[in-house]
């Protein structure tokens, strides 16, 4: 990443970047800001107003720097507003080596973190498997004037890191990113974690019935992952548990060809849960934080389980399996399971895990599903804070007849109708009575299209939410 620093005054700066609010009104003191007078007649040619989203460059020998970037914000910007005009304008100049800005200079809480993490995100490409990979140009950008931005800034790298490691992880092909690989990388995050990898024979010695079944069809074996984060004097915890399907073809219910093409992102929950992690332990957040990931791909092998299979999970239940297609929600029973016996305070889980809920979401709400009235009002305003969208949908235990079973104890598909709802309802079987938030990321955890800071591929949806989420439960 590029350095961002504070400076009270610009220095070699090649190219200002200058918020501009709706009606042409710059930002109160901005030291930047050429006068708009001299340029009346360019503002007038464009049409530009300081509206949201609108971007403008202008010559300007008089000022700061020669040239200059307006960026428009509107006449309410917000944290997110801000984070999303950084993103845009960081990608119009990254070919200058280096940038001046007042962007966070706005006068709104958290401006000068939002505006780094916009920066940050903004610039991210993901070039590891590019012959003629350009380097970037960008090197520096000085935020000028303002309160002291150094913990913002802080905190900005930490969660821009985290983000990062999550969509580097989605965009990886799945044959670089088998579930040891993945563990390896789990194993590294940071010093002040404890990482437990279950290999294969523990995974079957310990009862993972779910991640068995779904690992039966793959000639690379499955990985569970608990990581522990456990600062001293934190007295409540909260356990994150993220679905790592880190290739799905749909088992012997196979997808189609093209519904394959980005089946590498099934493993998104995983990543969010990682790079959550990650950046909590960064932070130092006071609150007892547990990621489990249960890690496998969903293949056609000799061994792969059949429809109509019944297979176990951790906590005794049983599963009837008439939908090979449908494996992230076996997995999670025992990621789940696991987190349930060790009676965290708070269960998240994450995963990418009904088209339904794109259906009905589109592709950048994520789905949010609970019994629990508080948790799920946590977790909701833990995902505003963060600037990430989630809706509450049903969780009707009037659909539990729709999971019954002839033979097991459910079947783990619903049919066509409320698909996310039912998927949910199999999952609260394995949480007990502890409070419990299902987050279905399965449209906004890939991007179709790059716009404002979230570039097209893996978008790392849901690592602010959950740090937010820790962030809520400390103490």
């Amino acid at each position: 990443m590029f350095t961002i620093r504070q400076a009270s005054h610009v220095s070699g700066a090649t190219i200002a970047v200058v918020p501009v609010l709706a009606d042409r009104t710059i930002v109160e003191g901005d030291p930047l800001v050429p006068d708009l007078a001299d340029i009346e007649a360019v503002l007038d040619a464009h049409e530009f107003t300081g509206a949201v989203g609108q971007l403008l460059f202008v010559q300007t020998p008089e000022a700061a720097t020669p040239e200059t970037l307006l960026v428009g914000l509107g006449d309410d910007v917000d944290v997110e507003g801000l984070r999303r005009a950084a993103g845009s304008a960081v990608r119009k100049v990254s070919g200058y080596g280096s940038v001046a800005t007042t962007l966070h200079g706005v006068d709104i809480d958290g401006s000068a973190e939002a505006v780094a993490m916009g920066l940050w995100l903004g610039s991210y490409t993901f070039d590891e498997y590019k012959s003629e990979a350009k380097p970037p140009a960008l090197e520096s950008v000085v935020l000028v004037g303002g309160d002291d931005a150094a913990a913002d800034v802080d905190r900005a790298t930490a969660l821009t890191e985290g983000v990062t490691l999550a969509r580097d992880l989605v965009n990886r092909p799945a044959l670089d990113k088998a579930p040891a690989a993945i563990a390896d990388i789990a194993l590294a995050l940071a010093d002040n974690l404890d990482v437990k990898v279950y290999e294969e024979a523990e995974i079957e010695e310990a009862g993972f019935g779910g991640l068995v079944g779904v690992n039966r069809g793959s000639d690379r074996p499955a990985r569970m992952v608990v990581l522990r984060y456990s600062p001293e004097g934190a007295t409540r915890t909260v356990a994150f548990v993220g679905k790592g399907i880190v290739f799905d073809s749909g088992g012997l219910s196979i997808k189609t060809a093209a519904g394959m093409e980005t089946m590498k992102t099934d493993m998104a929950g995983a990543a969010a849960v990682l790079g959550a992690v990650q950046a909590i332990a960064r932070l130092g957040l006071a609150v007892n934080v547990v990621g489990i990931t249960p890690l496998t791909e969903n293949l056609t092998g000799g061994s792969a389980q059949r429809p109509g299979d019944v297979m176990k999970a951790y906590n005794g239940k049983t599963i009837e399996v008439l939908n090979t297609d449908a494996e992230g929600r076996l997995v999670l029973a025992d990621g789940l399971s696991l987190a349930a016996e060790m009676e965290p305070d708070l269960i998240v889980d994450i995963a990418t895990l009904t088209g339904a809920c794109k259906v009905a979401l589109g592709p950048s709400i994520g789905g949010l599903f609970a019994d629990d009235d508080g948790a799920a009002e946590a977790v909701g305003m833990a995902a505003e804070a963060a600037g990430e969208k989630f809706w509450r949908l049903p969780l009707d235990h009037e659909y539990d007849t729709m999971i019954e079973s002839d033979i097991a104890d459910m079947k783990n598909t619903g049919g066509r109708w409320g698909g996310a709802i039912t998927a949910g309802l199999l999952l609260a079987k394995f949480v007990g009575d502890i409070p419990w938030v299902h987050l279905d990321v399965a449209g906004p955890a890939r991007a179709d299209k790059t716009e404002h800071y979230v570039s097209k591929g893996g978008s790392g949806f849901g690592v602010r939410t959950l740090v937010a989420v820790a962030e809520a439960y400390e103490g």
